[in-house]
């Protein structure tokens, strides 16, 4: 018994659409500033972390920065009081991901 007759027994009245399911992604457009982002380094707890301040668009915006950011370093962070923290000393490439995008950017701090 495989699992489209399992199906058929618990819902027996249900029948089953051929059609594709059409899901849209949108494709977020950032408010790009004329100010530079200040991305500086701390340690925290003896913890290196990085953080990105400076950004004048919505908050949501920038929470999906800050997103998309932790999905390509594969770290973790946090968007906290208008800034995103992001764990390690990841300047270099935040700064060369955020230039690819079109965002001017200031390093602070060694």
């Amino acid at each position: 018994m495989d699992l489209q007759d399992q199906l058929k027994k618990l819902f027996p009245d249900h029948e089953p659409s051929n059609e594709p399911e059409i899901v849209e992604e949108q494709d977020h457009v950032l408010y790009i500033q004329k100010e530079p982002m200040i991305c500086k380094y701390e340690k925290r707890k003896g913890k290196a972390t990085t953080i990105i301040e400076g950004y004048e668009g919505s908050d949501e915006d920038f929470k999906v920065l800050a997103k998309e950011l932790k999905t390509k370093l594969s770290v973790g962070g946090t968007f906290k009081d208008s800034s995103i923290i992001i764990q390690g000393d990841y300047r270099d490439k935040i700064m060369n991901l955020l230039k690819e995008k079109g965002f001017k950017v200031k390093r602070v701090g060694g």
